[in-house]
């Protein structure tokens, strides 16, 4: 499985056909969905059908759509891979595949640069988390990357039985003796979570403690996995691994949801002083124009038919004419995707919002200002 990156999103931003189309394609092969392997491939070949059927007379895209259509029908290990996102451009013999174990959208677009928006909320939704769990005797350390599984190291430091003891020790004796254990217990764990995190690295992290030792657990992390802590959970040590990824994708899309509106409340702020920030898709495309973005949101799903300059790349909503170098621009299915594209390339930030309303009301289009 290909570890997908901000910068790997980037540098395919960046690949420009020039004067070539470049086809992007996304297919959901999500074994849930498609149960059959022979399913999946159906399901595919119809979306490559309706593409072809537009663009079948543009013999390099077309190349492009054979292609993919070769390599699905060739066979995808679904039992890791769940989405499958394909860019092609034959005319400079470019090709890129990305297996993914999340599901993407049937999407295929047509451009001059890689559609990279599906690639960008992936990365937005799903960051490498780490998750603690332990109990007075046993601890694990798991480590999840776009929903998969990459690490997992367990500890058991069984407590003496109770016959073990010495009994000539009095009772407030053992049970001192007893916490001692189980501190020591925490320690071990926390000293593993850092291991982990300095081996493998994660953004964020989740613990799941019974009530009476969680705040102990807590104190004993390193500083690091401190600020990097973002939610208790109730997940037992003893859960299943399916348990476990399901409980740290609802803590990690909570996380992500809540960051969102965090960013949106910014640019509200800053569009409601004048001061910094923009809403809307004719402001937002201008500031990027002007190359004055450092964050750019955009709601999941927002689309909008545009216009790009292929001498000066302006883009806009409103054509024919380039208002910058007064060149016949050329028309585009997304102006939002080329936005987006546009964001990377400058090396701005890209905020992919989910179901935030307070975005939908600025127009579902807006950016955070250098100046």
């Amino acid at each position: 499985m290909v570890t997908l990156t901000e910068d790997d999103v980037r540098s395919l931003a960046a690949f420009k056909g020039n004067g070539a189309p470049v086809t992007s394609v996304y297919l959901d092969i999500d074994g849930g969905r498609h149960v059959r392997f022979q399913d999946a491939v159906r399901s595919a070949e119809s979306v490559l059908k309706d593409a072809l059927a537009k663009h079948g007379d543009e013999p390099s895209v077309a190349s492009d759509l054979h292609r993919v259509q070769e390599l699905v029908r060739g066979g995808v290990d679904r039992s890791r891979t769940r989405g499958l996102a394909v860019f092609s451009c034959t005319a400079h013999d470019f090709w890129h595949v990305v297996e993914l174990p999340v599901r993407v959208r049937d999407q295929v677009v047509v451009n001059h640069s890689p559609s990279v928006r599906q690639l960008e909320a992936v990365i937005d939704e799903y960051e490498r988390f780490g998750v603690l769990l332990a109990d007075r005797q046993r601890a694990r350390v798991l480590v999840y990357e776009l929903g998969e599984l990459i690490e997992s190291t367990e500890l058991v430091e069984p407590l003496p039985r109770g016959d073990d003891v010495d009994h000539s020790y009095r009772r407030d004796q053992g049970q001192s003796h007893a916490s001692a254990l189980v501190h020591q217990h925490l320690r071990h764990a926390a000293d593993a979570a850092f291991h982990v995190f300095q081996d493998r690295g994660f953004e964020r992290l989740i613990i799941g403690a019974p009530e009476e030792i969680a705040n102990e657990l807590r104190s004993l992390l390193h500083p690091y996995l401190q600020e990097r802590l973002e939610a208790r959970c109730t997940i037992a040590v003893g859960a299943t691994d399916a348990e476990i990824r399901a409980a740290a994708h609802a803590v990690e899309a909570e996380v992500e949801r809540r960051n969102e509106a965090a960013i949106v409340q910014r640019l509200r702020d800053a569009v409601g002083a004048h001061a910094r920030g923009v809403a809307g898709l004719d402001d937002t495309l201008r500031a990027l124009v002007e190359r004055r973005v450092d964050t750019l949101l955009v709601s999941q799903g927002f689309a909008q038919e545009g216009w790009r300059c292929g001498d000066c790349a302006y883009i806009g909503r409103v054509g024919r004419m380039c208002p910058v170098c007064e060149t016949e621009m050329h028309a585009v299915d997304d102006v939002v995707e080329e936005a987006i594209e546009e964001a990377l390339a400058q090396s701005c930030d890209v905020e992919i919002c989910v179901g935030n309303a307070d975005l939908d009301v600025l127009g579902r289009i807006g950016a955070l200002l250098r100046y």
